[in-house]
């Protein structure tokens, strides 16, 4: 890993820890209960995607928690500076992560081709 790569790490991985701890501190409770999955931060890390665990939340639900969030940005990056002393923070941007349904649905399509390839037999 070139030092470069590192800081990106180590930057996620921080985020990682203050995301969550800077959603506790939101008056709105709903925010409280969104959880983090993963950070992904740009090569100059002037940007991070933050996943969140989609849980049950229907479409509709998801759009509104992603409102919120970005209403409550400018808080959470305030408390990202705060607490690392950082000169600037990345500029958040929050998405529910979809992989896990993808994933299952390319498991289905794989357990249904090869019950056809069963059938042919």
């Amino acid at each position: 890993m070139t030092p470069g790569q590192i800081k990106v790490k180590r930057t996620e991985s921080i985020l990682k820890e203050l995301i969550p701890e800077a959603l506790s501190q939101l008056s709105d409770a709903r925010l409280r209960e969104v959880d983090v999955i993963d950070v992904k931060c740009s090569k100059g890390r002037s940007d991070a995607k933050i996943y969140l665990d989609p849980h049950s939340y229907t479409p509709q639900e998801q759009a509104a928690f992603v409102r919120m969030l970005e209403k409550a940005r400018p808080i959470i990056e305030e408390y990202c500076l705060r607490d690392q002393g950082w000169f600037r923070s990345p500029s958040l941007t929050f998405v529910f992560d979809d992989t896990l349904k993808r994933s299952q649905n390319i498991e289905a399509l794989f357990a249904k081709i090869a019950k056809e390839k069963k059938d042919e037999s």
